[in-house]
Protein backbone atom coordinates (compact mmCIF):
# COMPACT_ATOMS: atom_id res chain seq x y z
CA UNK A 1 0.00 0.00 0.00
CA UNK A 2 1.44 3.43 -1.24
CA UNK A 3 0.86 6.36 1.38
CA UNK A 4 0.93 9.81 -0.48
CA UNK A 5 1.85 12.98 1.16
CA UNK A 6 1.45 16.38 -0.68
CA UNK A 7 3.08 19.64 0.53
CA UNK A 8 4.05 22.81 -0.38
CA UNK A 9 0.90 24.71 -1.00
CA UNK A 10 0.15 28.07 0.20
CA UNK A 11 -1.71 31.68 -0.49
CA UNK A 12 0.16 33.01 -3.35
CA UNK A 13 -0.83 36.42 -5.33
CA UNK A 14 -1.21 35.94 -9.10
CA UNK A 15 1.56 36.05 -11.25
CA UNK A 16 3.39 34.37 -8.46
CA UNK A 17 4.86 31.03 -8.37
CA UNK A 18 5.10 27.48 -5.77
CA UNK A 19 6.47 24.26 -6.10
CA UNK A 20 4.49 21.36 -4.86
CA UNK A 21 6.23 17.82 -3.40
CA UNK A 22 4.45 14.61 -3.19
CA UNK A 23 5.93 12.11 -1.60
CA UNK A 24 5.35 8.12 -1.55
CA UNK A 25 5.87 5.58 0.73
CA UNK A 26 5.07 1.90 1.60
CA UNK A 27 6.09 1.00 -1.40
CA UNK A 28 8.97 1.49 -4.79
CA UNK A 29 8.26 4.50 -6.68
CA UNK A 30 7.99 2.95 -10.00
CA UNK A 31 4.20 3.43 -11.06
CA UNK A 32 4.46 3.75 -14.86
CA UNK A 33 2.43 7.09 -14.95
CA UNK A 34 2.57 9.67 -12.05
CA UNK A 35 0.01 12.71 -11.96
CA UNK A 36 -1.17 15.57 -10.41
CA UNK A 37 -4.73 15.92 -9.77
CA UNK A 38 -6.48 19.26 -8.31
CA UNK A 39 -9.88 20.16 -7.20
CA UNK A 40 -11.33 23.69 -6.89
CA UNK A 41 -14.82 24.00 -5.01
CA UNK A 42 -17.63 22.47 -6.18
CA UNK A 43 -15.59 20.92 -8.98
CA UNK A 44 -14.84 17.82 -9.85
CA UNK A 45 -11.19 16.25 -9.10
CA UNK A 46 -9.17 16.92 -12.72
CA UNK A 47 -5.61 15.75 -14.07
CA UNK A 48 -3.43 19.22 -14.78
CA UNK A 49 -0.05 16.85 -15.69
CA UNK A 50 1.41 13.45 -15.54
CA UNK A 51 4.84 12.10 -16.11
CA UNK A 52 5.69 8.88 -17.10
CA UNK A 53 8.34 6.74 -15.37
CA UNK A 54 10.96 7.41 -18.97
CA UNK A 55 10.08 11.01 -18.27
CA UNK A 56 7.33 11.78 -20.90
CA UNK A 57 5.43 14.32 -19.62
CA UNK A 58 1.67 15.60 -20.58
CA UNK A 59 0.31 18.21 -19.44
CA UNK A 60 -4.23 20.01 -19.46
CA UNK A 61 -4.32 22.83 -22.01
CA UNK A 62 -4.92 25.41 -18.67
CA UNK A 63 -1.80 24.93 -17.37
CA UNK A 64 0.61 24.03 -19.97
CA UNK A 65 3.40 26.34 -20.36
CA UNK A 66 3.05 27.53 -16.67
CA UNK A 67 3.62 24.52 -15.11
CA UNK A 68 6.55 21.71 -14.28
CA UNK A 69 6.35 18.45 -13.54
CA UNK A 70 9.34 15.96 -12.67
CA UNK A 71 10.27 13.00 -10.84
CA UNK A 72 12.97 11.82 -8.84
CA UNK A 73 12.36 7.80 -8.72
CA UNK A 74 15.33 7.45 -6.58
CA UNK A 75 13.89 9.66 -3.56
CA UNK A 76 10.35 8.29 -4.18
CA UNK A 77 9.15 12.01 -5.01
CA UNK A 78 7.27 13.89 -7.37
CA UNK A 79 7.07 17.50 -7.57
CA UNK A 80 5.31 20.44 -9.84
CA UNK A 81 6.43 23.83 -10.19
CA UNK A 82 3.60 25.82 -11.00
CA UNK A 83 4.74 29.58 -12.38
CA UNK A 84 2.61 32.57 -13.56
CA UNK A 85 -0.28 31.46 -11.30
CA UNK A 86 -4.17 32.59 -11.63
CA UNK A 87 -7.01 32.59 -9.30
CA UNK A 88 -8.37 30.08 -11.27
CA UNK A 89 -5.45 27.50 -10.12
CA UNK A 90 -7.16 27.87 -6.82
CA UNK A 91 -8.11 24.05 -5.55
CA UNK A 92 -6.51 21.57 -3.20
CA UNK A 93 -3.62 19.53 -5.35
CA UNK A 94 -2.77 15.93 -4.70
CA UNK A 95 -0.91 13.27 -6.17
CA UNK A 96 -1.46 9.92 -7.36
CA UNK A 97 -1.15 7.00 -9.89
CA UNK A 98 -2.53 7.72 -14.01
CA UNK A 99 -4.84 6.06 -13.50
CA UNK A 100 -5.75 6.67 -9.51
CA UNK A 101 -4.37 3.73 -8.37
CA UNK A 102 -4.11 4.71 -4.24
CA UNK A 103 -5.63 6.04 -1.48
CA UNK A 104 -5.69 9.89 -1.83
CA UNK A 105 -3.48 11.64 0.87
CA UNK A 106 -4.47 15.22 2.23
CA UNK A 107 -3.28 17.27 -0.65
CA UNK A 108 -2.40 20.65 -0.48
CA UNK A 109 -4.24 23.47 -0.73
CA UNK A 110 -3.19 26.36 -2.97
CA UNK A 111 -5.15 29.91 -2.94
CA UNK A 112 -4.11 32.29 -5.53
CA UNK A 113 -5.29 35.80 -4.59
CA UNK A 114 -4.45 39.20 -4.41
Amino acid sequence: QVHLVESGGGLVQPGGSLRLSCAASGSRFSFPIMGWYRQAPGKQRELVASVSIDGTKNYADVVRGRFTISRDNAKNTMYLQMNSLKPEDTAVYYCNGVPVTWPWGQGTQITVSS
